[in-house]
């Protein structure tokens, strides 16, 4: 039976399951095998991974070394998703209004931004539009670490818009660099007009 090895020791979430999730998609069958160093991406990934039907175990190796393994069949493989990610529909808005995610720590907060945006553009379907206002409105901006993720999902036909007088605000409307600049009103049509709103 082959076996496809995935090292994902020093990655934070969501990052683990992201690569665990590619690694079942390219695989037609035989053994994954995904390396972790810490519980929580131990839990996520044999959710993702028991959530799909398919049997796992995971064991300990070292103080920050945990194996999970799965056998693998092509249709499921092929299903796979990161189950740890809500899923989304095509009517979906998601709305930021600051670059860092939840209340706490800043650097831990822009730390899961970035990781929310990355998973984001990693989901098999797409919001219909990201807006970015107030303090969100430099993560469209050059020099942020989320554009390459942004502009992966403007490719695809995500809506990326930024409000403008926070751009104004924050003296960064000519280093937009991802996505266009809207207004209040615009804000508030695509939101009221949305299947369902997510504001991380």
């Amino acid at each position: 039976m082959s076996k496809v090895v995935v090292d994902a020791r020093g990655e934070q979430c969501p990052m683990p399951v992201v690569k665990a999730t590619k690694a079942l998609q390219e695989m037609q069958e035989g053994m994954l095998e995904v390396h972790v160093d810490n519980e929580i991406a131990v839990q996520n990934v044999l959710r993702m991974v028991t959530g799909k039907g398919l049997e796992a175990k995971s064991e300990q190796q070292g103080e920050k070394h945990f194996v999970i393994t799965a056998a693998v069949n092509g249709a499921l493989a092929a299903e796979a998703v990161p189950s740890c990610c809500a899923p989304m529909g095509g009517d979906t808005v998601v709305a930021i209004g600051s670059a860092a995610m939840g209340v706490g720590d800043d650097v831990l907060g822009k730390t899961l931004m970035k990781g929310f945006i990355y998973a984001l553009s990693q989901q098999e379907v797409l919001p219909a539009a990201v807006l970015f206002y107030n303090g969100g409105a430099s993560i469209p901006t050059e020099g942020s670490v989320s554009l390459e993720d942004l502009k992966a999902m403007e490719a695809q036909g995500v809506e990326i818009l930024t409000c403008g007088t926070c751009l104004d605000f924050y003296g960064l409307k000519d280093k937009l660099a991802v996505g266009g600049v809207t207004n209040m009103y615009s804000i508030v049509e695509k939101l009221s007009k949305a299947g369902k709103v997510i504001k991380p």
